[in-house]
């Protein structure tokens, strides 16, 4: 199969695995996200990279958002909200992260591919994003054309920057604001 026709069998695969997302989730961290007072994200590996897109755009829209671990991230307070993006939900230093976050009374957010995890477990709200992963220890019974956590990591960017896109409607911004406070050191 050639390039462009793998890609759109990824994009239809893609498709299939966020249509079964529950949408009452989403929005019960959309509204998580609004409440708070500052914005926290992590994840590992490729996972990290998405949730680092996500604070990026957060910060255009204004919020206040960090990356946990970057040297000019303050320390997690009562009021704000850690959200992980986690395949496994089961990181080991996310999972300490995690519970670090609740010792301290922040809200906790989780987008994964296992509710029932260890973060999880922990979790004010939880977005589920079923799609198949070399590292559980069970087979979740999803398949994917993709190799390694590729469908997680797609659906996760996808779900973020749409998150994105609901969070400009409810708070009335657009794209020329967000340009605004766009890096302009380039």
């Amino acid at each position: 199969m050639n390039s462009i026709n793998l890609c759109i069998e990824v994009t239809k695969e893609l498709g299939r695995t966020l249509e079964q997302v529950n949408p009452k989730s989403p929005e019960k961290l959309i509204d998580l996200i609004l409440g708070s007072k500052r914005i926290f994200v992590a994840g590992a590996g490729r996972s990290g990279l998405m949730m680092k897109a996500f604070a990026m755009r957060l910060m255009h829209m204004g919020f206040e958002a960090f990356v946990v671990g970057e040297t000019t991230t303050p320390g997690i307070e009562k009021d704000d909200i850690l959200i992980i993006g986690s395949g496994s939900g089961e990181t080991g230093s996310l999972a300490c992260m995690a519970k670090k976050a609740k010792t301290l009374n922040a809200n906790l957010g989780l987008i994964t591919i296992f509710p029932e995890s260890t973060i999880g477990r922990l979790s004010d709200v939880i977005v589920r994003i079923p799609a198949p992963t070399p590292k559980a220890s069970i087979d979740n019974g999803m398949k994917s054309i993709q190799p390694m956590g590729n469908l997680f990591e797609q659906g996760l960017l996808l779900f973020l920057d749409c998150s994105v896109i609901s969070l400009m409607e409810k708070q009335g911004k657009d794209a020329v604001a967000m340009f605004t406070r766009h890096a302009n050191l380039e």
